[in-house]
């Protein structure tokens, strides 16, 4: 995760600020240990969908914040002490399109 105080830090936070964010985090893991953490991570309120993928990653989870302070204090404080996580990367919403089968309207 990014340094305390970074401009990228700084520059998310100034973009951000108290909006809601909504974000897909991408997680490897050891595969021996992928079931469990899928389930382990499904149970955060936070967390709306976890699916077990093929590919360069092993978990996608999209997830909804309050803000941008909730989202990175969940990725250091909860996702980040899972044993069997090799890696994460937080990808933040910037404009939904369609969710959950309904076109949103772009104003």
């Amino acid at each position: 995760m990014m340094a305390q105080g970074s401009d990228m830090e700084q520059a998310l936070t100034a973009l951000y600020g108290e909006d809601q964010v909504a974000a897909v985090i991408t997680l490897k893991v050891d595969t021996k240990e992928a079931d469990r953490i899928a389930t382990e991570i499904s149970k955060f309120d936070v967390i709306q969908d976890v699916f077990l993928v093929t590919g360069d990653t092993d978990i996608v989870a999209k997830a909804r914040f309050h803000n941008y302070k909730d989202l990175k204090d969940f990725v250091l404080s909860k996702l980040a002490p899972i044993p069997g996580i090799k890696d994460t990367k937080t990808l933040m919403v910037v404009t939904t399109y369609k969710e959950n089968g309904a076109t949103r309207v772009q104003s």
